[in-house]
């Protein structure tokens, strides 16, 4: 079944759901730079999605995805910071760690069937 719009992508539904937990989990952080880093990277993989599949060519897609798969990449590097600067607990880093490996995993997989 080919996928007709980007909201069909599971990768994009996910990262959606990822970048509403990003959000909940450090939008009381006083570290703005910091808080504003790891917002902006995961809202760049729901958007990097879209606007590749919008360019209607699969060379320009696969480029799109490869940005949102380092985005992921991103935020799970910022994770072990938070972590490590006590932002957010084990529990919570662990939640957010495996969505944005699951995401990246998917998009990896997405990528090989361009």
């Amino acid at each position: 079944m080919a996928i007709k719009k980007f909201e069909d992508i599971i990768a994009w539904r996910k990262s959606g759901e990822l970048t509403v937990l990003v959000h909940n989990n450090f939008k009381n952080l006083n570290d703005y730079s910091f808080k504003s880093q790891i917002q902006r990277a995961s809202v760049s993989i729901m958007n990097n999605i879209a606007e590749g599949f919008e360019r209607n060519t699969n060379k320009e897609f696969k480029n799109f995805l490869y940005i949102a798969k380092g985005s992921c990449g991103e935020v799970r590097s910022m994770l072990y910071l938070a972590l490590k600067f006590k932002y957010i607990s084990k529990l919570n880093f662990t939640e957010l760690y495996n969505k944005s490996l699951e995401i990246s995993k998917l998009l990896s997989g997405f990528i090989k069937t361009l």
